[in-house]
């Protein structure tokens, strides 16, 4: 047998009736609206006197591990890289505002990773998913995807803050708030027409046309890739294990887990992926390419790696099997040695394909019984608190608990559904915790 036979039959190619041409284009777009964080990642570790080559380098490593490994062994197309907001806690919370080392903080980041390992392979992590109501998984996906548009809107400029009313209308006559709005109207033209690549169309469309106006402001920077020797291994793990350590731990730990199972969740509704019974095959090997990629990220000298919400641009570009985050991967790894070319992306021609993305996975609220408050109330705290929190973990604490508690107080809970409440009384001490936070 051929090996490109045997490689479709291996990703299941004719079971989820797609091909060789879908799958790569489907990875060239996750690549594209995920490849900001080549730069935004070192970006912001570099702040806690990490040198930024040796951040770049690590960034593309193990985002190019992770999807890789996510693709090659679980089969899904989710593609991962250092995660936003963990960052920003890892920069501005950790080091920053608690005055502990990088090092030291990279020694979190590796032992949460370890403890994920361990929490996969007792089937914990597995059983914390299984507990979430399988119409919950819907609406995780409906408030995602709220958020992903929300956050195109923000980049194209058509949504700007405001002091008066939080938010407001942007300048739309503003040039690159004019180019993503043509983009968006040429993206949605390019699917009514059914054309599949329409996502990575429009934002290369987007991107030449804002270089011919002059709107796309880019310098080339160049870096020694052996630049990662500063922070590879450099982590201190014995510092992590102090007592003061621990919270920094548990942090990285939990908003991990709640924001990894939500992403999963959102993307497997989205693709398909989810079996009628409601579960998601081969969690275990999900999970276990998720917490591989943060320790090797803490090794290699960068934040926790977790899958990535992007990876639905990919999902809508007709992704459905492994090679798509394979092919997302390999992108990653390519960028170690024209990182510079990949920033000549701008945010205003990836936001258009986030804006309707973001629409796109809003169709799964269709399957929410909104005429039972038991369901329907739980569905919408969700989905309002995602995109308004602008968090992923917290949206999910909302729904979940808000969903065992009414389960509770009307004696509808059952001795069987244990870990759900154990989930919701995590939540609850999760709250707590950011409160006094």
């Amino acid at each position: 047998m051929p090996i490109r036979t045997r490689l479709e039959h291996y990703f299941g190619f004719s079971s989820h009736a797609t091909n060789w041409r879908t799958e790569i284009l489907a990875g060239f777009t996750t690549f594209i609206t995920m490849a900001y964080i080549i730069f935004v990642n070192p970006s912001l570790l570099s702040k806690t006197g990490m040198p930024l080559a040796a951040i770049t380098t690590a960034t593309c490593l193990c985002a190019a591990f992770g999807s890789i490994l996510m693709g090659a062994l679980a089969n899904y197309p989710l593609a991962l890289a250092p995660g936003m907001g963990l960052n920003a806690y890892f920069t501005y919370t950790v080091v920053l505002g608690m005055g502990v080392p990088w090092q030291t903080a990279l020694g979190a980041v590796f032992l949460s990773g370890i403890i994920f390992l361990a929490l996969t392979f007792t089937g914990i992590r597995q059983r914390l998913v299984a507990a979430i109501p399988h119409q919950l998984h819907a609406a995780v996906g409906g408030g995602i995807g709220l958020f992903i548009a929300f956050i195109g809107f923000r980049n194209a400029g058509i949504i700007v803050p405001s002091a008066a009313t939080t938010v407001t209308l942007g300048n739309v006559r503003a040039p690159q708030t004019a180019l993503a709005i043509f983009g968006l109207l040429l993206i949605a033209l390019l699917q009514v027409l059914r054309v599949r690549a329409s996502m990575l169309i429009g934002v290369l469309t987007i991107m030449f046309v804002g270089v011919l106006c002059h709107q796309v402001h880019w310098q080339p920077a160049t870096y020694d890739l052996t630049a990662i020797k500063a922070t590879a291994f450099h982590l201190d793990i014995l510092g992590a294990l102090h007592v003061g350590a621990l919270e920094i731990i548990f942090v990285f730990l939990f908003v991990d887990l709640f924001d990894n199972i939500g992403t999963l969740v959102a993307v497997t509704q989205r693709a398909g992926l989810i079996a009628p019974d409601h579960t998601i095959p081969r969690l275990n090997r999900i999970f276990f390419a998720d917490a591989s990629s943060t320790i090797l990220g803490s090794l290699a000298g960068t934040s926790t790696v977790t899958s990535y919400v992007e990876s639905s641009a990919g999902v809508a570009a007709g992704g459905r099997t492994g090679v798509t985050a394979i092919v997302t991967g390999i992108l990653f790894f390519l960028s170690l040695f024209i990182a510079p070319f990949v920033g000549a992306i701008p945010t205003f021609a990836t936001a258009p394909a986030l804006i309707l993305v973001g629409g796109l996975m809003l169709t799964g609220l269709g399957e929410i019984n909104w005429d039972d408050p038991q369901i329907g109330i739980p569905a919408f705290l969700t989905v309002a608190t995602i995109p308004l929190t602008w968090s992923i973990a917290d949206g999910l604490s909302f729904g979940l608990t808000s969903y065992a508690l009414l389960q509770l107080l009307t004696g509808r809970a059952h001795r069987r559904d244990w870990m759900l409440y154990l989930l919701a009384a995590l939540f609850l001490l999760r709250f707590i915790y950011l409160v006094r936070k």
